[in-house]
């Protein structure tokens, strides 16, 4: 529980139950107390309402210019790029931005779910977005539409660091595989994902939902050249279906960066003739390949393992 804003704190008879200061008797007589209680008391509650009334809009027309950024960032996997935000749909991925330390922009709730959220989520965001239960509805790209959401700001592009452990993604298609690579990658320990040209949105609705949270715990570099990998200073890993060492026999480097690459033409030559290792998945079943996604668990969970002996 919050502790009181500091004037709360110093009533000098504490707070009772109805939000109001007790007092002390002084020498005054009653009159003369009671008249600076009531003036005390005014004072008091317009400090509280400053303080703890969050800013509240109600939304009934569908032609809100909120309602369309929504739409948009629903549906465009690159509206994110064109309107600096982020729209994080359903209260998982709202309360793993909390946990991160985001603090949202605005905060937007459905009619009939408002009166259990403003109880939950009180204070959660700068300013509170309450919208007629159909008109949220129709904004959701989901099948089944939750009632509550988050606005946030689109994070500043970050600075590569050259010694974290990595994973590159070479021009992956799949929205649900890049964003299972990123939880796979904070599940694991890797702080920083960087995704090269040609790769998926990464902050695109549907790597947000298939990331369930992990896109606030990483380092994410988007849109990427290939010349930027110079500057990684850790060991360079890349996967294949047909050569290099086998995993389950391989003493790993930690920390290191593993190269994913497109799922139906793997990683490039180019980027292939970088690495400092290759290495390939035992498959005694007789597959010919893995899911990028699966394949790229495996490799980081060895990694994870490695790190731990």
């Amino acid at each position: 529980m919050h502790s009181p804003p500091a004037f709360i704190q110093s009533c000098r008879g504490g707070v009772g139950a109805d939000g109001r200061c007790r007092y002390r008797r002084s020498g005054r007589n009653d009159a003369d107390t009671n008249r600076i209680a009531r003036l005390t008391h005014n004072a008091f509650d317009a400090r509280i309402r400053a303080v703890t009334s969050p800013d509240v809009s109600h939304v009934s027309s569908r032609d809100n210019p909120l309602l369309k950024d929504l739409r948009k960032l629903s549906h465009d996997a690159g509206a994110y790029r064109r309107l600096g935000r982020l729209w994080l749909e359903g209260d998982h991925l709202c309360r793993a931005a909390l946990e991160r330390g985001v603090r949202p922009a605005i905060a937007v709730f459905s009619e009939t779910y408002w009166p259990q959220a403003k109880v939950e989520w009180s204070g959660a965001a700068v300013k509170t977005i309450v919208i007629e239960d159909a008109l949220l509805a129709a904004v959701s790209a989901l099948e089944s539409p939750t009632p509550m959401g988050f606005v946030i700001d689109l994070p500043e592009p970050l600075v590569l660091l050259p010694n974290a452990p990595t994973v590159i993604l070479d021009r992956l298609q799949d929205a649900g595989n890049v964003g299972s690579i990123l939880r796979s990658a904070s599940a694991f320990g890797f702080t920083q994902v960087i995704a090269l040209k040609g790769t998926a949105a990464l902050w695109a609705p549907k790597v947000l939902r298939a990331g369930m949270g992990a896109h606030f715990g990483l380092r994410l570099i988007e849109g990427a050249e290939v010349d930027v990998l110079d500057t990684l200073k850790v060991p360079l890993i890349a996967t294949s279906s047909h050569q290099g060492e086998w995993l389950h026999q391989l003493r790993l480097p930690n920390p290191c960066a593993w190269l994913m690459g497109h799922e139906g033409q793997g990683v490039s030559a180019a980027l292939a003739a970088r690495a400092t290792t290759h290495v390939r998945i035992a498959q005694p079943g007789g597959e010919e390949s893995l899911n990028v996604a699966a394949a790229a668990a495996i490799c980081l969970h060895a990694s994870a393992a490695t790190s731990v002996l």
